[in-house]
């Protein structure tokens, strides 16, 4: 068996602010290397755990250089990590059709959810919406049909109170199993729980999880051909995506971009996502996949909300 592990930071209990990635910086690897660890601690408890023969973690957030390789390696000896930008998938760099369960921590709530501790999608600060086939994408979803591309189920998902109420109040994904982190009062506000109940209501969850038929989990599939649609918050980005073949106009920082290959869903506008979230740099590019036009300094985007 193998486990794919996508590790974010802001769903996190312990942080509220992208700030403290900077200003805290042992407090904020501290939490995330806890959230890895009680995932790791429940694979271990498992009746699986002599199954399993690999868990890759993919390093999320920002640069994607976060987490130790040598803290990890300690945890257990059967970790891989995916660390670095930018990179294909981003945050869900390394999945393929050989993994049979994908596990998402620390994840958010995408852009506009009221209540939502640091609400946003890829790119935060380029990026208004993300949509497929018209639909409302946040950053869970859309990498849960990165995994289905490769038949691989999401089986949990940990993170705010924001998130939980888009995926299952507003059922977006109300078949997976949630683990709330903390309760989210405003966009840089929240309320945690007890640090020992979440490690425990982590550890259970990953047991369920693990213990279920991962089979017949089900897959957030979506319908090809996959159009991708982006509403940016300038005009400048749009002007410089729409020079590119295939890509469509809609509005003055709308877009839509469908593939050349309408069959495939991989290829169908969720590469065109991996692509543009893989550039999670200060000198942000549209994606070579959208023909690699330059856009303005000055328009370039950090990973923060």
């Amino acid at each position: 068996m193998k486990i794919f592990i996508s590790v974010d930071m802001e769903g996190m209990a312990g942080i509220t602010s992208p700030s403290q990635e900077r200003e805290e910086t042992v407090s904020f690897r501290r939490a995330l290397h806890n959230q890895v660890r009680w995932i790791i601690e429940g694979i271990q408890a498992s009746e699986k755990n002599g199954e399993v023969e690999e868990i890759t973690i993919a390093d999320s957030h920002g640069s994607g250089r976060n987490l130790s390789y040598d803290e990890l390696s300690q945890m257990d000896d059967r970790i891989s990590l995916v660390s670095g930008s930018p990179r294909p998938q981003y945050m869900v760099a390394c999945l393929d059709e050989t993994y049979d369960v994908a596990f998402f921590a620390g994840y958010h709530a995408g852009p506009g959810e009221i209540c939502a501790n640091m609400d946003h999608s890829f790119y935060g600060k380029v990026v208004s919406c993300l949509k497929i086939n018209g639909a409302y994408m946040n950053e869970t979803v859309t990498n849960a049909a990165i995994a289905a591309s490769y038949k691989v189920p999401v089986g949990l998902v940990i993170g705010d109170s924001g998130l939980r109420r888009q995926l299952i109040d507003k059922e977006m994904m109300p078949w997976v199993k949630f683990v709330t982190t903390k309760e989210s009062l405003t966009r840089y506000a929240a309320k945690f729980q007890p640090q020992r109940k979440l490690r425990e209501d982590t550890i259970c969850a990953v047991k369920e999880v693990l213990a279920s038929d991962l089979k017949n989990l089900p897959l957030y599939e979506t319908a090809v051909p996959a159009v991708l649609g982006i509403d940016f918050k300038s005009t400048a980005m749009a002007d410089a995506v729409a020079l590119t073949p295939g890509v469509r106009r809609l509005s003055g920082t709308e877009v839509e971009i469908t593939p050349a290959d309408r069959s495939n869903r991989r290829n169908a506008g969720l590469a065109g996502i991996s692509a543009l979230t893989a550039l999670r740099n200060r000198q942000l590019r549209v994606p070579e996949s959208l023909s690699g036009c330059p856009v303005p300094r000055e328009n370039a985007a950090g990973s923060s909300p």
